[in-house]
C-alpha cells in the first residue's frame, strides 16, 4: 500500500493520456553522478510518497546500471521512514555484482533535510539475469473470474460511495477517493474501502494504465516499473478484510514495511492483468499480504509479498 497515498488535487478534465504521461515522467529518473539518479517528485502531492512511487524509482536507478542483455527478475525493499512530497529523492546505487548471467544492485533511496543532511527512506536489492530457457512448471492457475470488460471501474465505484457517503466525507477525503489515477482498476471481490463486514482475504482486481504507453517512452523496464508501482495499491488493504475496517473511513493506522517481488515473464502493463491477493495472517500490529498478478493468457507474471503496520486507530478522547 504506501508510506501514504498521495494527495492531489483532481481535475475532472485531465486526460487519461497526460496521467500516464505524467506517470512515465515521475518514473523516468535522471542520472546527476556515477550511479546517482534523482527521481522527480509527484506534481501537486501533498503530504507523504507513495511507496509504490519510491519502489519504481529505485527499480529504474537500478535498471540503468546494469547491461541491457539483463533484466531484473527481483527485487526486495524495506521502507524505513515516510517520503516527503514535493521534495526529489536521490537514489545512490551499489554495484555489489556483476557475473556472466546474473548481476545485484544494492540501492538507498533518501532526501535531503532542511540542515543539507539526508535521510534514507528506502533500502532495495535487485536482482538481474541474462534471460534464458530452462525448465518449466505453473502450479498457480489463473482463478476463473469476470473479465475486465464486465466490470465498473474503481474510479465509479468510488463516485457512488462519495455520493452515498455525502457529508460523512472530509473535504480531504472525498478529494482523495475521487483524485484520477494513471492506474484503472476494476475490482470482482469488495475491497476493504467497500466493505465494512468481516470477510475473507481475498481480493482480484484486473489493472492496466489508463490509456496506453507512448511509444518514445515505451520498453520492457518502463513496463517492470509501472508494474512495481501499480503493485503497491490494494495489498495492505487485504489484510484488514477480516476485520471489516479501511484507512479511507480513518478506521486504521498503516504503512508498508517491506515489499517483494519476483518478475517471471515481461507484460506489458497497458493491458489488462489480473492482481490476486491473500493475506494468510495479521497480527502483533503487522499484516503478511501476498499478491500473484496474471495476463490475459492466464500466465503468471509476477509475485509479491509485503508486510505492513496495521494497527486500529484510537478514539480521541
Amino acid at each position: 500500500m504506501v508510506f501514504a497515498m498521495t494527495e492531489t488535487p483532481h481535475d475532472g478534465r485531465l486526460a487519461n493520456e497526460q496521467l500516464v504521461s505524467g506517470l512515465t515522467r515521475l518514473l523516468t529518473v535522471e542520472k546527476r553522478a556515477a550511479d546517482i539518479h534523482v527521481g522527480r517528485p509527484q506534481k501537486d502531492g501533498v503530504g507523504r510518497v507513495f511507496g509504490g512511487q519510491v519502489l519504481a524509482q529505485a527499480l529504474q536507478a537500478a535498471q540503468a546500471s546494469v547491461p541491457e542483455a539483463k533484466t531484473a527478475h527481483s527485487l526486495h525493499a524495506y521502507f524505513l521512514r515516510g517520503g516527503k512530497e514535493g521534495i526529489p529523492i536521490e537514489y545512490r546505487i551499489e554495484r555489489d555484482f556483476d557475473g556472466r548471467s546474473f548481476s545485484n544492485r544494492r540501492i538507498v533511496a533518501a532526501q535531503e533535510n532542511e540542515d543539507g543532511t539526508f535521510s534514507p527512506i528506502l533500502n532495495l536489492t535487485a536482482s538481474f539475469q541474462v534471460p534464458e530457457s530452462g525448465l518449466e512448471h505453473d502450479a498457480s492457475p489463473m482463478p476463473d473470474v469476470a473479465a475486465p470488460e464486465t466490470l465498473k471501474s474503481d474510479m465509479e465505484m468510488r463516485r457512488e460511495l462519495a455520493d452515498k457517503m455525502g457529508s460523512k466525507l472530509s473535504d480531504v477525503q472525498r478529494s482523495f477517493m475521487l483524485r484520477p489515477r494513471p492506474i484503472e482498476m476494476r475490482t470482482i471481490d469488495r475491497l476493504h474501502w467497500m466493505n465494512t463486514e468481516p470477510r475473507e482475504p481475498n481480493a482480484h482486481t484486473w489493472f492496466r494504465t489508463a490509456a496506453p504507453v507512448t511509444a518514445e517512452a515505451d520498453s520492457p523496464d518502463l513496463h517492470r516499473a509501472i508494474l512495481t508501482y501499480a503493485s503497491d495499491y490494494t495489498l495492505l488493504g487485504t489484510s484488514a478484510l477480516p476485520h471489516g475496517l479501511s484507512w479511507m473511513r480513518g478506521e486504521l493506522v498503516g504503512a508498508s514495511l517491506d515489499h517483494t517481488i519476483w518478475f517471471h515473464r515481461d507484460a506489458r502493463a497497458d493491458e489488462w492483468l489480473l492482481y490476486c491477493t491473500d493475506a494468510p495472517w495479521s497480527g502483533g500490529g503487522r499484516g503478511f499480504n501476498r499478491g500473484r498478478i496474471y495476463n490475459q493468457s492466464g500466465q503468471l507474471v509476477a509475485s509479491v509479498a509485503q508486510e505492513g503496520m496495521m494497527r486500529k486507530r484510537k478514539a480521541k478522547s
